[in-house]
């Protein structure tokens, strides 16, 4: 048992103790209380751009960083393995033109995997960073259902050779993290590394609130588009020459 798992187990009995005295008090807001979403500011919103025209069919080094970077490995089972990012060819509707990028958990301002999890598991930080708590998870895989990219992944195989910054966990749901701990340390995630060094220098990443950094002015100066923006989710990841 972990530390924090104990903790959370601690501090839940004191709770039972005080709801008499607490109406409306909620065991989920305790458990955020002590979570991941400490420390993130507001004043930020994380997020990627990327463009698809410099996207190759062949490339994946996004794939492979993300799955070196946090200890995913393949166990020859495509409907079960864990994959946070993966790469999808989309042919247009009007024109044919076949085009090939990545999809990952879209960090969603309105995300619906947070709106269905019973347990609030499924969180955004303040800097819109959406996240899995492994402690609050129980498996129900309702926000699976809910997210329509995708982007989600049960934990169906033991795991072994954990890497210590990403902790995972057996019969739990996870996805795409934008490589958090990586951007708390003030680095950018694994895949835009990845794709600056050995790909296309496709995939950008910086703070879609700051009007001066490169990737607000790229919004600003060239029109982009969301996954699904009909259902209206103000998607952190948005793509630049998708022809859809």
């Amino acid at each position: 048992m972990s530390i924090n798992r104990r903790q959370f187990l601690g501090a839940a009995a004191a709770a039972f103790a005080a709801t008499a005295l607490a109406p409306g008090f909620h065991l989920v807001e305790l458990a955020l209380a002590d979570s991941p979403e400490q420390g993130a500011s507001a004043l930020k919103r994380w997020g990627l751009l990327i463009d698809t025209a410099k996207c190759s069919t062949g490339c994946d080094a996004c794939v492979t960083a993300c799955n070196k970077a946090n200890g995913l490995v393949s166990h020859n089972r495509p409907e079960t393995d864990s994959q946070w990012i993966r790469k999808v060819t989309l042919r247009g509707e009007h024109t044919g033109y076949v085009q090939s990028l990545p999809v990952m958990c879209q960090h969603c301002a309105d995300a619906p995997c947070v709106d269905v999890c019973p347990t609030g598991a499924s969180f955004k930080r303040a800097d819109g960073i959406v996240l899995v708590d492994r402690h609050l998870c129980i498996g129900c895989r309702y926000c699976m259902m809910a997210c329509p990219y995708k982007a989600r992944s049960f934990v169906a195989e033991n795991i072994t050779g954990q890497i210590a910054e990403v902790p995972r966990g057996k019969g739990c749901v996870e996805g795409c993290t934008l490589c958090v701990e990586r951007i708390d340390r003030n680095k950018i995630p694994a895949c835009v590394e990845a794709c600056n060094e050995t790909g296309g220098k496709a995939m950008m990443f910086g703070d879609l609130k700051d009007p001066e950094s490169t990737i607000a002015k790229q919004l600003a100066s060239r029109p982009s588009t969301e996954i699904r923006a009909d259902l209206d989710l103000d998607t952190g990841v948005r793509y630049q020459h998708l022809d859809v």
